[in-house]
């Protein structure tokens, strides 16, 4: 483990004595950063900023850590679209969701490198809206690595302040995120905030209604052949809308929201 400086390497009796220094000017920011990332820009960014130490090991999970208390996972967006099709996207998302504190995905460049790709808008936009309802993962856009440095540096600027957050009551907590889960699902396909709520009311979460199988979403009330299909497409991310299958006769069996 080492810590990288603008300079280069420090030892750690130099670093000791170069945050007593700038301690008295400016605090510090230190992000911790995978080893696998060491060659990236975005290190050459942060290594220009005064006020940054890096500190460079293997992480777990995720590519930067910021103050020990969020975790961000960095793709380009070519990088994206290669976990997509190789199936590894996914598998890397749960184990990011799953980081005890706060954590974020960092998708990297201009947005005329998702025509490059290949992946259609329909199928990239389902895929960027199951990251948000099943795992409740924030995605982040940078047009390149050196805004992806200034969010890092912004993040970990606002984790001191937050510490000093005030929390609502636990109750109030709870009702606010059932409002909020109810809201997200109703971006599925033909759910509004009564089919939402039964959808809730059954699979206890998000992530199990996305995940749920077709069959398994036709076992709630007002969730007929025709919506259970058009979510299970809309997650999958393969185009398929309401408006494309607006005249099929299976969606009489559904009956009103």
């Amino acid at each position: 483990m080492h810590w990288l400086q603008r300079g280069g390497i420090i030892s750690p009796a130099m670093e000791v004595m170069h945050t007593a220094t700038d301690v008295n000017n400016r605090s510090l920011v230190r992000i911790a950063v995978d080893d696998r990332e060491s060659r990236s820009q975005v290190i050459e960014s942060l290594r220009l900023q005064p006020y940054v130490q890096l500190e460079v090991r293997r992480l777990s999970v995720g590519d930067y850590e910021v103050g020990t208390e969020w975790v961000f996972e960095r793709k380009t967006i070519h990088d994206f679209a290669a976990s997509l099709a190789d199936g590894r996207l996914f598998h890397q998302v749960s184990r990011l969701a799953r980081c005890p504190n706060g954590s974020a995905l960092i998708l990297e460049g201009p947005d005329q490198d998702r025509a490059e790709t290949g992946i259609s808008p329909e199928a990239w936009q389902g895929t960027l809206i199951s990251i948000g309802l099943a795992f409740r993962l924030p995605v982040i856009r940078s047009a390149d690595p050196e805004e992806t440095a200034r969010l890092l540096i912004y993040a970990a600027n606002q984790v001191g302040r937050r510490r000093d957050a005030v929390f609502v009551t636990a109750g109030r907590r709870a009702r606010t995120l059932e409002r909020q889960r109810i809201r997200m699902l109703t971006a599925l396909p033909q759910i509004g905030p009564h089919r939402a709520r039964l959808l809730l009311n059954h699979f206890g979460s998000i992530a199990a209604v996305v995940q749920a199988a077709r069959e398994e979403l036709m076992e709630v009330r007002g969730i007929g052949e025709h919506i259970a299909r058009e979510i299970r497409a809309f997650v999958a991310g393969d185009g398929v809308s309401s408006s494309d299958s607006a005249t099929t006769p299976q969606m009489q069996d559904d009956g009103p929201e």
